[in-house]
C-alpha cells in the first residue's frame, strides 16, 4: 500500500470514528504531522504510523511504511530487549536497553516509552524497584503519549497497544503491591474500553485473554469467587476462541480454585486436571508445580 493511499485510509478511518486529527495523535505527535500523512505530503515513520494504525483499530502489521536504517537496529534492539524479558536474561536486558538509549532521539516519545516499560518489566525480575517505584516509572512512560492520563478515565482515551500493555502493567504494579481492589477496578476499565474498541487487533494479540487473567486473579485475591470464576470462564473461551493458548492454563487454574471455595469440588478437580495437563504438554515447570501443589492441598489430588 502507497503511502498516500495510507493517508487516505487514515482520514477515512478517522472521520468514519468520528475523532479529530489532536484525539488520534495525542503523544505521538503534531496534529500538523497527521495531516500532512493524510495528505500525502510527508513520509511517517514506522513507529508513528503503527502507534496511529493502532489508535485507529486497525492491525499495523497490515500496511506499509518506509523503514529507515535506524529505525531497523531501533526494532531489533527493541525484539531482543522483548526476548531477555521473557527469557528472564535481566542484565543482558539492561544492556541492550543501554544501547537503545544512545540511538533514540530525544523527541521519540513512543520508543521512550518502551525503554521505561521494559525497565519495569525487567526489574520486576531481580526486584530492583519497590512497588511505589513500579507504579511510578509505568505511570510516567504512559503519561509520555497521554499526558493527561488519569486512572479514574480509563475508558476515556484512544490506546496503541503498547498503552494498553502499560495499562496492564500499572494493573499488575498495584496487585503486586498488595492493592487488588484498585488492580481490579483497572482491569475492569481496561476491558470495557478494548470492548467497545478495537475488536480487529484484540483478535490479533493476546492482550483480551490476558486482561480477562488479570481481572479474575484480582477477584480471586479479593475473595470475590463467583465475579472471579465467571470472568475466569471468559478468559478461557478468549484463549479458545482466538488462539492464544499461553494463558489457558492460568485460566483455568483461578476457576478451579474459585470453584472449590464455592463448594463445586467436582467441577474443580476437573478444572486442575485439565490445567495441570494443558502445562505438562506445554512445558510450564513453575506453573505445574503450583497446580500441583493446589490441587493437592484443596482436593488431596496428586498428579
Amino acid at each position: 500500500m502507497q503511502n498516500y493511499r495510507l493517508g487516505d485510509y487514515i482520514r477515512q478511518r478517522r472521520q468514519e470514528l468520528n475523532l479529530t486529527q489532536e484525539q488520534v495523535c495525542a503523544g505521538i505527535c503534531e496534529p500538523v504531522t497527521l495531516s500532512r500523512f493524510e495528505n500525502g505530503r510527508q513520509t511517517p515513520s514506522r513507529t508513528r504510523i503503527n502507534a496511529i494504525l493502532q489508535r485507529l483499530g486497525l492491525p499495523d502489521d497490515r500496511y506499509y511504511a518506509l523503514v529507515t536504517p535506524e529505525e531497523l537496529e531501533i526494532e531489533a534492539l527493541k525484539k531482543e530487549i522483548v526476548a531477555c524479558n521473557a527469557l528472564k536474561h535481566v542484565n543482558e536486558g539492561f544492556d541492550k536497553i543501554s544501547q537503545l538509549e544512545k540511538i533514540v532521539k530525544p523527541d521519540d516519545q513512543i520508543t521512550q516509552q518502551f525503554i521505561l516499560r521494559s525497565k519495569v518489566l525487567l526489574g520486576g525480575l531481580d526486584k530492583r524497584y519497590s512497588s511505589d517505584e513500579r507504579i511510578q516509572m509505568l505511570m510516567q512512560a504512559i503519561q509520555m503519549t497521554i499526558p493527561n492520563f488519569r486512572l479514574s478515565k480509563i475508558e476515556d482515551y484512544l490506546y496503541t497497544l503498547d498503552e494498553m500493555k502499560l495499562v496492564n502493567q500499572i494493573g499488575n504494579a498495584y496487585s503486586l503491591a498488595g492493592d487488588n481492589e484498585k488492580a481490579a477496578d483497572i482491569f475492569y476499565r481496561l476491558l470495557q474500553y478494548m470492548r467497545r474498541h478495537l475488536q480487529e487487533m484484540v483478535t490479533s494479540n493476546r492482550m483480551l485473554p490476558l486482561v480477562l487473567y488479570n481481572f479474575a486473579r484480582s477477584l480471586d485475591l479479593l475473595e470475590r469467587y463467583e465475579e472471579s470464576a465467571r470472568v475466569a470462564r471468559n478468559g478461557k473461551e478468549a484463549c479458545i476462541k482466538y488462539g492464544h493458548y499461553q494463558i489457558l492454563h492460568s485460566c483455568l487454574e483461578i476457576e478451579a480454585e474459585c470453584d472449590f471455595f464455592l463448594g463445586k469440588k467436582e467441577e474443580s478437580a476437573e478444572r486442575y486436571r485439565e490445567a495441570f495437563y494443558i502445562c505438562k504438554v506445554m512445558r510450564y515447570e513453575d506453573d505445574l508445580q503450583i497446580i500441583r501443589n493446589e490441587a493437592q492441598k484443596y482436593l488431596d489430588i496428586i498428579f
